[in-house]
């Protein structure tokens, strides 16, 4: 089994990847560099590789003899945040969005890592594969931050162009201590519906207010009337969160615009919750729209929807004493559900009706990224305030510690692998 401590000549490889990525982060959807980085590095350490799946996306298949098949997925795209850490190799990248604006580039919420541990396991797994049999599936997955990628990958045939996993194999950054990983006893993180809100108006004169409907003053009754969904509609117990994290309208202060648009997300932990959450978002808007006087019904629009992820209790038990069999039990620790959210789950049961097989399990753990003298400054006299003070995931301080992250995270990933694969007689 490849030990929690790397070669150095493995880990300042694994280092060197990562700076690369982190110097040139692309957008979710435009990850043409990054991919073919991934594939240099897969293809160099032995593994048949194929790119443009569903996108930008890459896999690398090992096959070494029967057994099982073991997917290790690690994301691609970056975020529209301009770095602040200071650091001498952070991102000085612009780029175009969607939408034509130029907006700055960086990986603020660890996918860097991510590749990077996962090219390391892969090189650790093949340098070992006289100790296991089965086959090894690395996955790059293009435009998770917008939750559309996996879906482009397996609609794109990605388990019919190689051989269906058996187990599907992931990690995602937190800032928990380097060196550590935590697993959940349930969902690691939530399902989410992402929701784009047009509200029509009459567009007009400033002066002359009267002689037109502003759909900004009904964008602004919607944003404040949607907090009582959490607030008013969803019980005490039930976690949930209803974000509008954009409303766009107008231009020049002296037009009513003639629409306002809003982006809105929500987060649950059950398909009913957010179910329910939409049916109350779309009964809002349209209230809000007709009490405004609004020429045109509002339309609600789902661009993205993610589900609840749930991995697989007995791997979960599994891959857990297997890590704390590498790194010790101080190292390992428990994780509540977060209401971040992920589209991993579609590579799994979550996905069957999109890929056709039934039977995967999933195990999703998060790996620990706060180097030891960041740990110490931040302030907060207990572990949970220390954790509400530290730069989070998207913060555009998010910093990791190279050196301890890759080495725990490239073990952690081929450990777990190692559990699922069947040993070499």
């Amino acid at each position: 089994m490849p030990s929690a401590d790397l070669p150095p000549a493995d880990l300042a490889e694994a280092a060197g990847f990562y700076l690369d990525l982190h110097r040139h982060p692309e957008l979710s959807g435009q990850e043409q560099r990054t991919a073919a980085r991934l594939a240099e590095r897969l293809t160099a350490a032995g593994y048949a590789v194929e790119t443009g799946i569903g996108g930008h996306g890459v896999a690398g298949v090992l096959r070494n003899g029967p057994g099982p098949v073991v997917l290790l997925r690690a994301e691609l795209d970056a975020l529209p945040v301009e770095e602040r850490t200071g650091l001498p190799y952070a991102s000085t990248v612009r780029a175009r969005a969607a939408d034509g604006r130029e907006v700055p580039v960086m990986h603020a919420c660890g996918h860097d890592v991510h590749l990077a541990c996962a090219a390391g396991a892969a090189t650790a797994l093949a340098r070992s594969a006289e100790r296991w049999r089965g086959t090894v599936l690395v996955v790059g997955q293009p435009a998770e931050e917008t939750l559309e990628g996996a879906r482009a990958m397996l609609a794109d045939g990605l388990y019919r162009r190689f051989e269906p996993p058996s187990v599907v194999l992931a990690q995602h950054t937190a800032p928990l201590p380097a060196g550590m990983v935590a697993h959940g006893a349930g969902p690691v993180t939530a399902g989410s519906v992402t929701l784009e809100v047009v509200i029509h108006g009459r567009g007009g004169h400033a002066g002359a207010p009267h002689l037109a409907v502003d759909p900004v003053l009904a964008a602004a009754s919607v944003v404040l009337r949607l907090q009582s969904v959490v607030a008013q509609e969803t019980g005490p117990a039930e976690p949930a969160v209803l974000t509008v994290g954009s409303l766009r309208a107008g231009g020049p202060a002296n037009v009513i615009p003639d629409e306002a648009r809003l982006g809105v997300t929500l987060r649950a932990f059950s398909e009913q919750a957010l179910e329910r959450m939409v049916v109350a978002v779309r009964r809002i808007v349209a209230a809000e729209a007709r009490a405004s006087g609004c020429p045109r019904e509002p339309t609600v629009e789902v661009t993205s929807r993610s589900g609840v992820n749930l991995p697989d209790a007995a791997l979960t038990a599994t891959v857990r004493a297997a890590h704390e069999g590498a790194f010790g039990p101080r190292r390992v620790t428990g994780w509540p559900p977060a209401t971040a959210t992920d589209d991993f789950p579609l590579f799994g049961a979550a996905g069957a009706g999109l890929h056709g097989v039934t039977g995967i399990r999933t195990a999703y753990w998060m790996l620990g990224m706060v180097g030891p003298e960041q740990w110490a400054a931040a302030p907060g006299g207990s572990a949970a305030g220390k954790l509400a003070a530290l730069p989070p995931n998207h913060s555009p301080e998010f910093r990791p510690n190279v050196g301890l992250t890759l080495r725990t995270g490239i073990a952690a990933l081929s450990t777990a692998a190692l559990t699922q694969l069947t040993a070499a007689p």
